[in-house]
């Protein structure tokens, strides 16, 4: 697929996901079949560059190109300066937040809230793009800010016009949060309004999910939150479908054992040992959520405070598993607590 003048394996695009799609995510999900992952988002409070989170955030050394980094703030000059920051740090995409629903986000008029503003949505745009000449800027939305106020359709003539070069859209509005189901009509009717590429994004949880959503709204691409936490192999499957209208077989025990234990390593080497094992708790849970014993086993993992007990125990629940059946058959449902922005 061409985007935004890149040529990427795919139309599959990782959520960004505060808390979840940090560097060893990303390139899992990308390794495991994503065109392109996009990071979580960046505070353009330039008084938090020196962060060690940020730090970690803006870190993208062995990343696998482009490299794509959502900014979050609700002031045009800031912001600017946040797009600039990350440019000079390897951002070949930078994206900007107006999907997170959060309200320590909305409260100061950032993510989703901007929606309530047409103006200042064209300020900071106009903004970020004049800030990096060169470099494509996308935008991540909702479809408005309640099911009265679904504008979407004009903030994407808005983007347009501002120069943006690719929309995503959670089929949901900023008063919706998580709850209920995506709805896809309103992403429809902007991929006829614009002639940049849409990306749709909410409740593609499987092969089949996917094919439909592509038909109904005529979009460009998927974008994958909440049912890639503990199943990045879901862009493989999809890919896969798309191209044959097959399914691939189940995972098998020892992949999937494979696949969390080389994350959990990466985990351990990019956070460091003590943040690493708190961080790889939630993916533990995400592997493993709806599988036989997974509730006992879960309690007792989050008791251990070694990186190594933590990983023998990694071990133990998959070679039980693995004695029972060779394949697993995982919930098609995303099973995280943190949400995509």
């Amino acid at each position: 697929m061409q985007f935004v003048g890149f040529a990427l394996r795919n139309n599959l695009f990782v959520a960004p996901m505060a808390g979840v799609t940090d560097r060893p995510f990303r390139q899992l999900c990308k390794k495991m079949g994503a065109g392109l992952a996009v990071s979580e988002m960046v505070t353009s409070n330039s008084l938090l560059y020196g962060s060690a989170k940020t730090r970690r955030r803006a870190s993208h050394e062995g990343e696998t190109e482009p490299v794509s980094v959502q900014i979050a703030g609700a002031d045009p000059v800031m912001l600017g300066e946040a797009a600039r920051y990350n440019a000079e740090r390897g951002a070949r995409i930078i994206d900007i937040n107006m999907g997170c629903p959060a309200k320590k986000v909305c409260n100061v008029m950032a993510g989703s809230a901007l929606m309530q503003d047409e103006k200042r949505v064209a300020a900071i745009l106009e903004a970020v793009v004049r800030a990096v000449p060169g470099i494509p800027v996308t935008l991540k939305m909702r479809t408005g800010w309640n099911h009265a106020n679904r504008n979407a359709p004009a903030i994407a003539r808005i983007a347009e016009d501002s120069g943006i070069g690719a929309l995503a859209i959670h089929g949901r509005t900023r008063a919706d949060q998580y709850t209920g189901e995506a709805e896809y009509d309103t992403i429809a009717e902007v991929k006829t309004r614009v002639n940049i590429p849409v990306i749709a994004n909410g409740d593609i949880t499987s092969p089949e999910k996917a094919r439909f959503v592509l038909d109904y709204t005529g979009a460009d691409g998927l974008m994958i939150g909440r049912a890639a936490q503990g199943r990045p192999w879901i862009f493989r499957e999809i890919e896969h479908y798309l191209a044959t209208g097959e399914r691939l077989p189940a995972p098998r025990v020892d992949d999937i054992h494979r696949v969390c234990r080389a994350h959990l390593a990466d985990l351990y080497d990019f956070y460091g040992p003590e943040t690493g094992l708190r961080i790889a708790r939630k993916h533990i849970a995400w592997y493993t959520r709806g599988l036989s014993g997974s509730a006992a086993f879960r309690h007792a993992m989050n008791q251990l405070d070694t990186v190594g007990a933590q990983g023998d125990a990694v071990d133990a629940f998959f070679a039980h598993l693995a004695g029972i059946d060779t394949r697993l058959q995982y919930a098609e449902t995303g099973a995280g607590q943190e949400q995509a922005a």
